[in-house]
């Protein structure tokens, strides 16, 4: 009878043995799950993710030359060794206390087109402009096309009229930013002109336009097709 009473209980203290066995070997089990679900995320994490996060630190603040994020994804491709283009200071033109001036960079790929702004925005006064409106034109000769884009920062319409201006003249690989700093008196339609003439200016300069009568010609088709829309 004791011995009997004796095996019960032996069996249960054993049961409860068991039971506290397998849930302790179920919580480690499902602790080391956890590590590997956390650095399987980090294996299978893309390249693009990863230099995201490489570049935080030293991605140029695209809000103070006017590259909106829409825009900037395009600019994070390409070889993460380039070298920033040379960059080309046009002269500046002054109307009544606003001073406008073009900067140009010969690029042959998006991520050029992004060093070229960051150089730009190292340089604490053209960062400070009140717009730095800009357009870049790429031809892919692989695909026979073009990688083009523009932002206003704030000049509205004055980007797609700047790349209009790209186009007229057929420029190719290059990138061109013109600086406002307003003077407190608004210009109307002279904004345009003074920053396509600007731009207009360097790129004959630097041998984007085949002569400065052609870049006249340009500069009157463009003033033709965007009369109407001018405010």
């Amino acid at each position: 009878m004791h011995s009997s009473q004796s095996d019960r209980q032996h069996a249960g203290e054993s049961i409860l043995y068991l039971w506290v066995e397998t849930v302790r070997q179920f919580l480690v089990e499902k602790s080391r799950s956890s590590e590997t679900v956390d650095a399987s995320e980090k294996v299978n994490m893309t390249a693009e993710e990863e230099e995201e996060e490489e570049e935080d630190e030293d991605t140029p603040d695209f809000r103070t030359l006017g590259l909106n994020s829409e825009h900037s994804h395009l600019l994070m491709d390409g070889v993460n060794d380039e070298e920033a283009p040379p960059i080309k200071h046009g002269d500046t033109i002054t109307d009544r206390r606003s001073t406008f001036q073009p900067h140009l960079a010969a690029v042959v790929t998006p991520r050029q087109v992004k060093l070229f702004l960051g150089k730009l925005n190292e340089n604490k006064k053209i960062a400070s402009a009140t717009h730095n409106v800009y357009a870049y034109r790429i031809y892919r000769e692989d695909q026979n096309s073009f990688l083009q884009d523009c932002e206003d920062d704030g000049e509205t319409a004055a980007g797609g009229r700047l790349l209009h201006l790209l186009q007229i003249l057929d420029a190719r690989n290059v990138a061109v930013v013109v600086s406002r700093w307003y003077g407190g008196v608004l210009l109307g339609p002279d904004r345009f002109k003074h920053i396509n003439n600007c731009a207009r200016t360097i790129l004959v300069e630097e041998g984007y336009a085949a002569s400065p009568e052609d870049a006249n010609r340009a500069g009157a088709k463009a003033k033709r097709s965007k009369g109407r829309k001018t405010k």
